[in-house]
């Protein structure tokens, strides 16, 4: 008894895909895990864990050590902040946002080009060689 030609063949296109399919779950998952701006919650066990509301707390060193910036904004929508004007510029390694709305770093002073996001209620323990000149702060 002679076999349907397409049973035969589907064999061997499923064998194909599964390779092509499972390289492109992992080259996906290689992505999502390499976003360095992936923020975490704040450290609350730090010696200064910025528990101030509606603030974004910005520190020297990494890890949330070193001196620290204390900014939020009391108008509506937010407001940009120089970093300059402040003595700041070039010191920013690491920084916790304790508002709900995301606050953003600026390599630029102004708040001008493309920001450097920081989450609502997040932290990020180093900038990884960002140096912000400007932020924006939600009001």
């Amino acid at each position: 008894m002679r076999k349907h030609p397409k049973a035969t063949d589907a064999t061997p296109h499923h064998r194909k895909r599964t390779p092509a399919l499972l390289l492109a779950l992992t080259a996906t998952a290689l992505l999502t895990t390499a976003n360095p701006a992936t923020a975490s919650p704040p450290d609350t066990t730090s010696t200064d864990d910025c528990n101030l509301t509606n603030t974004l707390c910005l520190y020297e060193g990494p890890d949330f050590t070193g001196e620290r910036l204390t900014v939020s904004s009391l108008v509506q929508p937010g407001t940009c902040v120089s970093l300059v004007d402040h003595g700041w510029a070039g010191r920013v390694n690491s920084a916790i946002n304790t508002h709900t709305s995301s606050a953003a770093l600026f390599a630029n002073d102004d708040c001008i080009g493309g920001p450097y996001q920081v989450p609502g209620n997040s932290a990020i323990a180093d900038l990884g060689g960002f140096e912000p000149l400007s932020l924006w702060v939600a009001g």
